[in-house]
């Protein structure tokens, strides 16, 4: 591998990739291991794929917005470094596959040429934070999120307090209380609100926390009814630091915050958030909304004729359901159904040639894998459906029953256990020739995942289906677990679906008729399907959809999944979503020694916070190693500073203070300043050189019994 130098304008971002190139050459001649290699990577947006020696890249695209030069320079990337497929995610990231791992350094350089990261999109971080795709549009939103959304990811990208959790971390934005963006279902969601104080409007956000989907769904607690708009940023930072010293760290099933709730209460957590606002960063932080103006607008002029529409009722289908209404008058948003999320990168380059001069310079990834296009004149739908017709890109229905979600599953996914990308095709299609009605309905969800993880959102789905297998005449068959009844309730309250039952995989369009058409023989007039499943509950359709569960009536082809040629097999690797834990001891006296380099630099900035988070995850870690040179396990940080002091300070090998716990958990108690950064700093340096020596000696010690 020959070594890797970039010029980028930002030194921060050359400083990443400089580092990765080098954890990369360090992970070659085997001085770095390979679980702390994964994390590494993870957090610059690098992902173990399915396929043996490639990984997936995931480009992070706060709230789904880039400009056309983004869209270009993401297609141009993906032509050199991958296979000129372009990915849309449900959290508005592009994911590009079948990447060698020793170009990831230049990938990421060529991005960030036009400001494109891929910083935190992996791994146990505040990840990309999404927001509703009307966000900046919508007639109905009290004011634009936008410029909150952007701010809190430009805070938090390597932010101390967020690189290192015990789980990923994943915000939404939603714009009105319809509740579009799903916050329901992520660690901490926001709705935007208005209170008139003193005869004055105040803005600010219904806050929920704790929401998350996996195998264990569970629904987000509202902390805040109303909080005002400069309380935001410090509030998120507050939860992350609890939730980065309370979180569970070895079992990274139970480490999500949802867990946490679980375990301590909303009360006690609430508790916890109070404790740590001495210590913030900002005890209030202003958010300027002033730089997230209306966006380039093209030139508005086309050279040649007016395009031929070749079936007009099949153009004012699509105006009716893929295009809306802005709150800019003489305005219109345009939105594409994109099959499975994947969109070639030849597409795209005419896609942006042909409508550079008629939709504005931002473009939007959707949280169903589609695109949005914004500020398009009326006089010019024609033009651009006839642009998305020759890509066969005019599908109507954005949104509607017939545009499923469903994440990459057995294509690259280690944990796809069945195949989700060519059954959402199958579905769609029963969609699209059975029921062309439903393609105006836009309340009822049908999502796929490949397994349990609920990566295509099957965890809230009117309809949903997670990847499976069953065991029938001896033989291993793919199979679809059937989910039924959740739904938006709006205002940040969501309904989970009901896990009903296990069909073999090649039945579920039959599953999807027999849904449908039981909702349409019985629902009574003008009931919504949200209501009505949650009237009839899953016995109901478990006694509905028993005989497709049947495997004595098997026929030759269930025992081939959906888009494949041979017999169906299971084949699940190690899943990297949720990243790895680290407890390898010869590595943690090491990123102390990181952690202490970084406080050091932080503190020459004047980032006194900063810089004291530094130095205190620098004794998480050396405490940490003792420990684990001792054999005690440690599952959360809280832990660690208690049992350090059980097994050290109380057995007399720890004298520096009458608690290690306490002396650490100064952080909470001091407000940052220089004074108290430089003096943490060098506590955080003794303590790691203490810890050092003692390590060594407790080796030695070993070594003689042994």
């Amino acid at each position: 591998m020959q070594s890797f130098r970039t010029e980028l304008e930002n030194p921060l971002v050359e400083k990443d990739i400089i580092e990765l190139e080098q954890k990369i050459r360090a992970f070659h001649e085997g001085t770095i291991a390979e679980e702390k290699f994964r994390s590494l990577r993870l957090a610059r947006g690098v992902y173990g794929q399915r396929q043996q020696g490639v990984q997936m890249v995931r480009i992070k695209l706060p709230y789904g917005k880039m400009t056309l030069a983004q869209w270009k320079r993401i297609a141009d990337v993906s032509d050199e470094y991958s296979t000129g497929n372009l990915h849309l995610t449900t959290r508005q990231d592009i994911q590009i596959h079948f990447v060698s791992l020793d170009r990831t350094p230049q990938l990421w350089a060529e991005l960030e040429q036009n400001n494109i990261t891929l910083r935190e999109a992996c791994g146990n971080t505040v990840r990309n934070i999404t927001a509703s795709d009307t966000a900046g549009i919508d007639k109905d939103e009290p004011f634009d999120v936008t410029p909150y959304a952007h701010a809190m990811f430009e805070y938090f990208l390597r932010k101390p307090v967020c690189q290192e959790m015990g789980r990923k971390f994943k915000i939404a934005f939603s714009n009105t209380e319809k509740d579009t963006a799903l916050v329901f279902m992520h660690d901490l969601g926001a709705i935007p609100r208005i209170q008139v104080v003193d005869g004055k409007e105040v803005r600010g956000f219904k806050i929920v926390i704790g929401g998350g989907l996996g195998a264990q769904p569970h629904l987000a607690i509202t902390t805040h009814e109303f909080l005002e708009e400069d309380r935001l940023i410090p509030y998120l930072e507050a939860v992350l630091r609890v939730f980065d010293r309370h979180g569970e760290r070895n079992s990274r099933h139970k480490a999500r915050i949802k867990f946490l709730l679980q375990k301590i209460g909303i009360d006690a957590f609430n508790e916890l958030v109070i404790a740590e606002q001495k210590a913030l960063t900002h005890q209030f932080y202003k958010v300027d909304t002033t730089q997230h103006a209306a966006p380039v607008l093209p030139s508005y002029q086309l050279s040649g004729n007016d395009p031929v529409i070749k079936n007009q009722l099949q153009f004012e289908f699509w105006k009716a359901t893929n295009v809306i209404e802005q709150k800019q008058e003489g305005y219109y948003a345009v939105y594409v159904r994109v099959a499975n999320g994947n969109v070639s990168s030849h597409t795209s380059r005419r896609l942006i040639e042909k409508l550079k001069n008629v939709i504005a310079d931002d473009v939007r990834v959707t949280i169903n894998q589609g695109l949005q296009f914004r500020f398009v004149k009326p006089e010019h739908l024609s033009y651009v459906y006839s642009v998305l017709e020759s890509e066969n890109l005019a599908a109507a229905g954005f949104g509607s029953v017939a545009d499923i979600t469903s994440c990459p599953g057995t294509d690259t996914c280690n944990l796809g256990i069945s195949n989700s990308t060519a059954t959402a095709l199958a579905l769609s299609e029963v969609i699209e020739e059975e029921y062309p009605e439903l393609l105006y309905n836009k309340e009822i969800a049908v999502r796929i995942s490949g397994c349990m993880n609920s990566c295509g959102q099957h965890g809230m789905a009117s309809i949903g289906f997670h990847g499976s297998s069953l065991k029938a005449k001896g033989q291993v068959i793919p199979a679809l677990q059937v989910l039924v009844g959740g739904g938006v309730l709006g205002s940040g309250n969501g309904r989970v679906a009901d896990k009903v039952l296990k069909v073999p995989s090649k039945r579920a369009p039959e599953v999807l008729r027999v849904v449908l058409n039981d909702y349409k023989a019985n629902a009574p007039e003008g009931q919504s399907f949200l209501d009505y499943s949650g009237e009839k509950g899953d016995r109901y359709y478990y006694e509905i959809l028993k005989p497709l569960a049947d495997t004595t009536t098997l026929l030759d082809e269930d025992f081939v999944d959906w888009g494949q040629q041979e017999k169906f097999a299971t084949a699940i690797g190690v899943g990297e979503c949720a990243g790895v834990m680290i407890d390898l001891v010869a590595t943690l006296i090491l990123e102390a020694e990181e952690k202490l380099a970084n406080s050091e630099e932080c503190i020459s900035k004047a980032a006194w916070a900063d810089g004291i988070y530094h130095a205190y995850a620098a004794q998480i870690h050396s405490a940490k190693a003792l420990l684990l040179q001792k054999s005690v396990q440690c599952n959360t940080q809280d832990g660690i500073l208690r049992d350090f002091d059980k097994h050290f300070t109380e057995n007399g090998l720890y004298t520096a203070s009458a608690s290690f716990k306490a002396n650490v958990l100064r952080i909470n108690d001091t407000e940052p300043s220089e004074a108290f950064a430089k003096e943490y700093f060098e506590q955080a340096g003794s303590f790691k050189e203490y810890a050092r020596e003692l390590r060594e000696k407790l080796i030695a010690e070993e070594a003689v019994l042994s």
